[in-house]
């Protein structure tokens, strides 16, 4: 589980139910019409954007904002050069007792072992980082566009609130409900669109370039692996795809070291 998305999300709901609540009633702050607006409004509009296959799917998609945890890229470039000894040493059928945590680096391995061609390997391997990259962008854009139409949606309420208030000045009695659905669809709009949808489209597009990067070196480490490649020349090239900082970590360096 991804705690930052989950303590963020809750942190941000809990500091706004704190300031409801110290300000008096919550249900004050509860408007059916405002949330049928708001909600049921900003949905059907977003649906027109999009299939109804990259609608729903999104929904899917987001739930790896909280419950997905990218590998480390220093762990698959660690286990990658361990590969590549084995390899050098015992030849690549040696490879198949080896305990692979990741899937996708573990089909590319399976499919070196069965002595798949480098290029079968090469485009099986970049079609699916090409479709889960694809899933994490649709889902990013609907809603990225959801934050778009929500405050737009929550503007629409506040009118129609507006206009109900003015066509009945002369009962007092309606301007307090009516206010309530000027001003309470704003705020549905506003959270909605800040609070929920934007920060997840943002992690979203963090999962694609995360899982791209991971998916790179896989493929990289691969088609080396399979070229028979000096491990110490595997480490050194995947090691391109590190923070700076980070390449000259000692990070399996002493038995990148005993292989060459």
């Amino acid at each position: 589980m991804d705690l930052a998305t989950l303590l963020g999300l809750l942190g941000a709901m809990g500091i706004v139910m704190a300031a409801i609540l110290t300000g008096g009633s919550v249900l004050v702050f509860v408007n059916i019409p405002s949330i049928l607006i708001v909600l049921g409004g900003t949905f059907m509009v977003v649906m027109v954007k999009f299939s109804l296959k990259q609608f729903f799917g999104a929904f899917k998609v987001a739930l790896r904002a909280f419950f997905y945890k990218t590998d480390q890229p220093e762990d698959i470039i660690t286990k990658i050069v361990e590969l590549a000894q084995i390899a050098r040493k015992e030849g690549t059928l040696a490879l198949e007792n080896q305990e692979i945590e990741n899937t996708y680096l573990n089909q590319g391995i399976q499919m070196l072992i069965d002595g798949t061609d480098r290029t079968v390997i090469s485009t099986v391997m970049k079609k699916e980082m090409v479709e889960s990259i694809d899933r994490h962008k649709w889902g990013a854009k609907v809603f990225s566009a959801t934050g778009d139409v929500a405050p737009a949606m929550g503007m629409i309420g506040t009118l129609i609130g507006l206009v109900q208030m003015l066509s009945a000045m002369d009962d007092p009695k309606s301007i307090g409900p009516a206010m309530a659905v000027a001003l309470l669809t704003t705020l549905y709009g506003a959270m909605l669109a800040n609070m929920v949808a934007l920060p997840i489209a943002d992690k979203l597009s963090l999962r694609k370039s995360e899982e791209g990067r991971i998916k790179a070196i896989c493929i990289d480490g691969v088609l080396a692996i399979q070229e028979g490649q000096n491990p110490r020349i595997i480490e050194a090239m995947l090691k391109a795809y590190l923070e700076p900082k980070k390449r000259n970590a000692d990070n399996g360096e002493g038995s990148s070291a005993e292989a060459a």
